[in-house]
């Protein structure tokens, strides 16, 4: 029989704690479960619960974003994104169009959609327009295009791809000594695509107690409590506290289809810089929009493309900070004007944080 949320806090408070213990939680699903449930205030003060890279909006390329951006206002196309990238800004001058809202503000044809279904229906409203998908998102985002992709897409539809998988940021940060975390919980949707054991290597390399979640308060604890045990006992292992849908090895047909589709390479990341193996690229160059309008696709963004002056979502994005420590946090920074990507998207901490008025 399954704990109770309660249950599982008893548990939690009756271990031998004598240390402050700091656990990374990767996924910006659960930032945004433990912040709603109040996990941090129910916890005891020496556990230290830590957003980390997560959240597909605060780290998608400011240039992949421009060429969006440039993209809708410049060519005869129907650029669709999901919703919270379209308030994203890019560096440029607040004369200049910074998002792709103010895109659609300046007629450009740009349509929010939920699902990566959504792109066959416009497909067929549109049959004689040209549909440019700007994929953003990490692996539970990307199996579905992927799939799209292998049961074939409609003629008028162009894949903007800029997905990346997540453990590649993770293992960065254990890899340069960056980590400032003592344990981690793994994403439960991202497993439940690819499968825990692509969380192994934490604990086979690295050492570091490691559980995949859900995203309830029952699955989250039970995974808090089996890391602080394992911490404990220095017997580090990787732990599935989400059994009811991820699995050792994850969806066959989703990775099948991700594999026939795309290829993994080196990828940007907006502010953090380039991290090998952590991007997917389009196997097809005829459904690949970089194919069809490469001017858009200028490397020199690059070097605009970090986060905008006096922003340290970088920071918070890796952990090294809390969202509230940031100096604009609340003040130039706010949900209505955001100036970096971590206030805009609902897993973005920044804005997770200032929405239920955590306090660190």
């Amino acid at each position: 029989m399954s704990l109770t949320a309660k249950q599982w806090l008893q548990a939690i408070r009756q271990l031998p704690l004598t240390s402050t213990i700091k656990i990374m939680n990767v996924c910006g699903g659960h930032e945004r479960s433990i912040t709603m449930a109040g996990l941090r205030t129910a916890l005891p003060d020496n556990i230290e619960l830590i957003p980390g890279p997560g959240c597909p909006v605060c780290i998608c390329p400011e240039e992949d974003i421009y060429a969006a951006i440039q993209l809708a206002l410049n060519e005869k196309v129907i650029l669709a994104a999901f919703g919270d990238m379209l308030r994203v800004p890019v560096n440029v001058t607040k004369k200049q169009v910074r998002s792709l809202e103010q895109a659609k503000a300046a007629g450009a044809n740009i349509q929010p959609i939920a699902s990566p279904l959504d792109i066959l229906q416009l497909a067929q409203q549109y049959p004689d327009e040209t549909i440019v998908f700007f994929v953003t998102g990490f692996e539970t985002t990307t199996a579905p295009v992927a799939s799209l992709l292998a049961q074939g897409i409609p003629d008028n539809v162009l894949i903007l791809l800029s997905g990346r998988l997540t453990y590649p940021a993770v293992e960065l940060l254990l890899s340069t000594g960056q980590a400032n975390f003592d344990a981690l919980i793994a994403p439960g949707h991202v497993a439940t695509v690819m499968g825990a054991d692509e969380w192994q290597f934490c604990v086979d390399k690295y050492h570091l107690p490691t559980a995949v979640a859900g995203f309830e308060p029952e699955s989250l604890l039970a995974a808090t409590y089996s890391v602080l045990r394992q911490y404990l006992e220095q017997k580090p292992f990787l732990d599935n506290c989400y059994p009811q849908v991820v699995t050792a090895k994850g969806n066959p047909t989703a990775q099948q289809h991700l594999n026939q589709t795309m290829h993994i390479a080196a990828a940007n990341w907006r502010g953090i810089g380039e991290i090998a193996h952590s991007g997917f690229e389009l196997n097809n160059p005829q459904v690949d929009a970089k194919t069809h309008y490469p001017a858009y696709h200028q490397q020199a963004r690059q070097r605009a493309g970090d986060m905008p002056a006096g922003c340290d979502c970088a920071k918070v994005v890796l952990g090294q900070i809390y969202p509230n420590q940031c100096q604009l946090y609340n003040t130039a920074c706010t949900p209505r004007n955001p100036i970096g990507p971590c206030m805009v998207s609902d897993e973005g901490a920044c804005r997770i944080w200032l929405s239920h008025s955590i306090k660190e």
